[in-house]
């Protein structure tokens, strides 16, 4: 089983969106647990990580990083079978993440 890093790549914030939809009490801006360069390590399989890691982030990217310490790859879409970039599914504020599987 390979160990996985998570790392942050974007966050991205859509005003727009945010604007029309989201209830005026809640956050504005993008989101506000991740920093850009964060980086996470997940040792064992399908364990969420010791830090705080955001629940809707880790229900959307799980699933992913599990394939990966298991080997299993995503195809002809990456360059590096060792690498897959996946972000959470909040359409307002997302955050793009790369996950790396690390070999040892």
């Amino acid at each position: 089983m390979a160990k996985c890093k998570i790392t942050v790549l974007k966050k991205m914030f859509n005003a727009d969106l945010a604007e029309e939809y989201r209830r005026p009490d809640v956050h504005f801006g993008p989101c506000p647990h991740f920093a850009e360069g964060d980086e996470f390590v997940v040792e064992h399989i399908g364990v969420r990580p010791e830090t705080f890691f955001c629940d809707w982030a880790w229900n959307d990217i799980h699933k992913l990083l599990l394939a990966m310490q298991l080997g299993g790859d995503f195809g002809p879409w990456m360059k590096d079978k060792n690498t897959f970039i996946v972000c959470c599914t909040d359409g307002v504020k997302p955050v793009v993440f790369k996950l790396e599987r690390v070999e040892e």
